[in-house]
């Protein structure tokens, strides 16, 4: 059963007043939020964007779209939401009648709703079902790969998408232990990492099973799959003039971004480096800590 949301703990839009000002939002503008998440983004670039300017939301986990239709509050008659994943934004844009928008904005990280609510087992602070579905109309759950995958696949899922040294030890124990036990729920699987993994090489300042989590996560949803589609795609929907602002949360994910908005000779850099989150935003949300924006302008349509 899931449990009852409260706004309170949810709702903290990650570089907010960064991300938005960089998307230069004007009123009359239409705007694209690639991550409608729980509507932080899209509610500031609703206020900004007062009167008439409008805002096109992809997201494709229900629950999430109930809550942010709830936070955005006031701004809703000017929002649209589609039901899709942004590397959808073709059909999606299709969908509500429009072909570009003045601006993208991306935000790949989990929303706190993911990782507190929803018991989908996106952490390992709760034994939840291990699901990680954002969308639960798609077939593969976390379980789902951990029961039919063969070693090497689960080992090249942890070593290249969580960056995970120790992947072939934890592979080898999780088909071991899926002889005896299905692996269904978030607490078994962190417990066989900590055991597969030799106290020496237990990481600091995360839990052992963190990069497991995250890799589990990005094969399921096809995550770096998705980001690179909608970069391809987004010069092809946006005004010339228009900016794409990508927040990401790990380096995976940022060499992604930095690599096709230099690639794409239509997109001119406007961030050298990236943005960082200020002391004052990681003392009052510590998951925000590493958060990276980088952000590109649209030269030739």
């Amino acid at each position: 059963m899931e449990r009852p949301l409260d706004q309170t703990v949810i709702h903290r839009p990650v570089l907010l007043d960064e991300a938005v000002s960089m998307l230069r939002v004007s009123a009359g503008g239409v705007y694209m939020d690639g991550t409608l998440g729980l509507g932080g983004h899209t509610r500031e670039i609703l206020r900004r964007s007062a009167p008439d300017g409008r805002v096109v939301a992809f997201e494709w986990d229900e629950m999430a779209i109930e809550q942010a239709i709830i936070n955005v509050g006031e701004y809703r008659s000017r929002l649209t939401v589609v039901r899709r994943n942004f590397a959808e934004i073709d059909q999606g844009l299709q969908d509500v009648g429009r072909d570009r928008v003045d601006g993208i904005l991306i935000d790949i990280g989990l929303s706190s709703l993911q990782l507190d609510y929803g018991e989908r087992g996106f952490s390992f602070k709760a034994d939840e079902p291990l699901d990680m579905r954002m969308d639960r109309r798609r077939k593969t759950t976390a379980a789902d790969i951990l029961a039919s995958a063969r070693e090497r696949e689960l080992a090249d899922i942890f070593y290249y998408y969580g960056e995970e040294k120790q992947s072939r030890r934890i592979a080898a124990a999780i088909i071991e232990a899926r002889k005896k036990v299905p692996l269904r729920r978030a607490g078994q699987l962190a417990e066989l990492v900590a055991r597969a993994i030799p106290a020496k090489y237990h990481p600091p300042r995360i839990h052992v099973a963190t990069k497991v989590f995250q890799a589990l996560r990005i094969a399921v949803n096809e995550e770096l799959k998705n980001l690179a589609t909608i970069l391809d795609k987004a010069a092809d929907h946006l005004t010339v003039g228009g900016r794409i602002c990508v927040i990401s949360f790990h380096s995976l994910e940022d060499r992604i971004v930095k690599r096709k908005l230099i690639e794409n000779e239509q997109f001119s850099p406007v961030t050298k480096k990236t943005i960082s989150p200020t002391e004052a935003e990681i003392r009052q949300n510590p998951r925000s800590r590493s958060a990276r924006l980088r952000v590109a302008e649209l030269l030739l349509s």
